[in-house]
């Protein structure tokens, strides 16, 4: 998988160090050395981490945090600051930033925790595409009625039941032609 950051603060050895080190492992990075360009970024294209300095003058990370999670709810965030006030990040974690890293911060650091940040998304947005897929028996073609419960416990119903408790329509059972056919073709060999 090819993931794409976005780094955006206002002092450029951090942008320069940073994007050297996540390069050599193979990301995809952009840079922008102020929030109002790094929302331009966002606006204009797709990302999988945003990494943002919190304090920055104009636009700050708290208001990249909340547009990158406006264009892409599932977006992977992480605050970078050089001021380590619990507020601050209280703030920033309550806004749905993955995590909060106080500067200055090793290279190799920054990489562990934003591979386990995509790491996390890439797993939310695996679990989302399995909820929206309706389990059935491949043996017996049961349904799994997830309705009301934690996806994966809900009681196995036959078909016939899991339409009829979905649609309020009941079921009289016949055969098709086809099944006719076959059925008493069958039934006169034996």
């Amino acid at each position: 998988m090819h993931n794409k950051i976005l780094l955006v603060d206002d002092e450029e050895s951090i942008l320069r160090s940073f994007t050297k080190s996540f390069e050599s492992e193979g990301y995809d990075v952009t840079t922008a050395p102020t929030g109002e360009e790094g929302i331009k970024h966002l606006q204009n294209s797709m990302f999988n981490l945003v990494i943002s300095d919190l304090v920055m003058p104009g636009v700050d990370g708290i208001a990249v945090l909340k547009k990158a999670r406006e264009q892409t709810p599932n977006i992977g965030t992480i605050i970078l600051t050089g001021y380590g006030d619990l507020t601050s990040a209280v703030e920033a974690l309550r806004l749905g930033a993955d995590d909060y890293i106080l500067k200055p911060c090793d290279a190799d650091e920054l990489l562990i925790r934003s591979q386990r940040c995509l790491e996390k998304r890439y797993a939310f947005q695996v679990n989302k595409m399995y909820e929206k897929l309706l389990p059935v028996c491949m043996h017996c073609k049961s349904i799994r009625d997830d309705s009301g419960v934690e996806p994966g416990k809900g009681k196995w119903l036959r078909i016939e039941e899991y339409i009829s408790l979905k649609s309020g329509v009941n079921f009289s059972h016949a055969c098709c032609p086809d099944c006719a056919k076959n059925y008493y073709t069958q039934f006169a060999k034996d």
